[in-house]
């Protein structure tokens, strides 16, 4: 039979044929078979109706990386009871934590065992860990509350790099969208066991929360995710897949972690989240030798939907060529564009995804099956999809709109620059011009990431107009969990600049 098309339906699904599969595991912790998910998640279901919830109410979820299966099992539990699954990340300051549960009006909060009550939550929301709910047993039947593939299944907020984040609905039809039908058909069948670090409350580690139900190998991942550790995670003949983000893999390249790992039974490395630069992208093919290196190019918004692309060295920007009609470059308006020229991106995403409680700027990006990402590309004469950079990030120089994605790219080829992040800064005659902040790598000779060596760097790989204007060298770049810089914290950094030739200081 195929499998129902709702989480926790799929679940029960998968369960039944493969009960005995580790689906997730914390390395050095606790592990979680399909049969104990299920099983835990249909007794935290009847639990949740025990406490009163009902179909549509919200339940936050704030776990941190060692409470992966508790985690899933919660997830799963919530879905079940028919409500609404909203994960969030246990490092929220309480303004963050009070201003997603008023935003998604939560019923309660699912965390950690023995963690106590977090500042921000209000008295009308209670919450409880999966062994307090289990422990308090239920009266009630442990048949699942009835529900379906068009119900709301979970929210998600955004990673808020522009301003402060926002809900994303996503129904079941739309999470189990592309998920196998057959038990012949999982994905990632190569592999006994794909490794991630990502922190839970992303879109990324919900895409591995659901490649746990979807795929062949099992989740494994770390309670205290460094470098050093995930590196000797990957050394492990049970290791055929890793998922990082671009932060992580230049980590992992730099820290010498790597040396002595025996590596050839990694057959892909996927990064997500962010850009990856090629010079990364060459280095991890290095590192790698047996592994496809594969660029994945999607949003909280449009996800499932997806551009990818194993890293081509003739064509190190591309994100890959998608097929027809499910990409789109457009106008301001929305209005599609003739070929090869730059405009913004949308994805075609069947079952497509909301702004929660805010119709305005759901209108603005989701139209139809289209997903507007809020970032700016072209296709090339062979329909190899190229970023040119985030619509807010594009900076305009005199006469010229410069694409900051470009000159990140270019300065990752400095031997002595591990990270960059640009962004323009005020110009009293150009309007903008370009600022670089760089990390330099361990052991970098005094004086050799000056303002004066970067543009000469650059100049052989960039026009003159691309340049920055100003330099600072700092320990690292501001980042949030799913590891994209926040560039509005760097901008404060250029307040005072001076002249534009500036050379900035740690």
């Amino acid at each position: 039979m195929s499998p129902p098309r709702t989480v926790s339906g799929f679940l029960a699904w998968r369960a039944g044929l493969e009960p005995d599969h580790v689906a997730i595991e914390v390395a050095g912790g606790p592990a979680l078979t399909l049969a104990r998910w299920d099983a835990g998640a249909s007794a935290v279901a009847a639990a949740l109706r025990e406490r009163g919830i009902r179909g549509g109410d919200r339940v936050t979820l704030r776990y941190g990386a060692a409470n992966w299966p508790d985690f899933a099992v919660a997830y799963c539990g919530i879905q079940r009871a028919g409500g609404v699954a909203v994960p969030l990340s246990d490092r929220l300051s309480p303004g963050q934590l009070g201003h997603a549960l008023a935003d998604c009006a939560a019923a309660a909060v699912l965390q950690g065992h023995g963690v106590a009550r977090p500042a921000g939550v209000p008295a009308a929301v209670w919450t409880a860990s999966v062994p307090d709910l289990l422990a308090s047993g239920s009266k009630m039947a442990g048949e699942p509350a009835p529900v379906r593939p068009e119900d709301i299944a979970q929210i998600l907020y955004t990673s808020g790099t522009t301003g402060r984040p926002k809900g994303v609905v996503a129904t079941h039809a739309n999470l189990t969208l592309g998920a196998p039908t057959h038990p012949r058909r999982l994905r990632l069948a190569h592999s006994e066991r794909f490794a991630h670090a990502f922190a839970i409350g992303t879109n990324a580690a919900q895409t591995m929360l659901l490649n746990a139900l979807y795929a062949r190998p099992g989740a494994l991942t770390l309670a205290r995710p460094t470098p050093a550790r995930f590196a000797r995670l990957l050394g492990t003949d049970r290791v055929g897949t890793v998922f990082l983000v671009p932060s992580l893999a230049i980590e992992l390249l730099d820290c010498g972690a790597l040396a002595g790992q025996d590596l050839s039974g990694v057959h892909l490395v996927g990064s997500t989240a962010a850009a990856l630069p090629p010079a990364v992208a060459a280095r991890l093919a290095a590192a790698f030798p047996n592994a496809a290196i594969v660029n994945y190019y999607t949003s909280t918004e449009a996800a499932p939907a997806e551009v990818s692309m194993i890293f081509d060295p003739s064509r190190p920007a591309a994100l890959g060529r998608p097929a027809g009609g499910t990409l789109m470059i457009a106008d301001s308006a929305g209005n599609p564009l003739p070929d090869g020229e730059t405009g913004e991106l949308w994805l075609r995403s069947p079952y497509p995804r909301a702004y929660h409680g805010d119709p305005d700027t759901s209108r603005a990006t989701f139209r139809g099956d289209w997903v507007r990402m809020g970032d700016l590309g072209r296709l090339d004469a062979d329909g190899y999809l190229y970023l040119t950079d985030r619509r807010q990030d594009v900076v305009k120089s005199g006469a010229y709109r410069i694409s900051t994605v470009e000159v990140e790219a270019a300065l990752h080829e400095h031997p002595q620059v591990a990270e960059a992040a640009v962004l323009g800064v005020p110009h009293p005659v150009l309007e903008s011009v370009l600022a670089a902040v760089v990390v330099a790598r361990a052991a970098t000779p005094e004086g050799a990431l000056t303002l004066p060596a970067i543009r000469g760097f650059l100049s052989t790989r960039l026009a003159d107009y691309q340049l920055p204007a100003h330099l600072l060298v700092r320990d690292n770049l501001p980042r949030n969990e799913a590891g994209k810089v926040l560039k509005r914290q760097l901008a404060p950094l250029f307040a005072d600049t001076g002249e534009p030739d500036r050379t900035g200081a740690p």
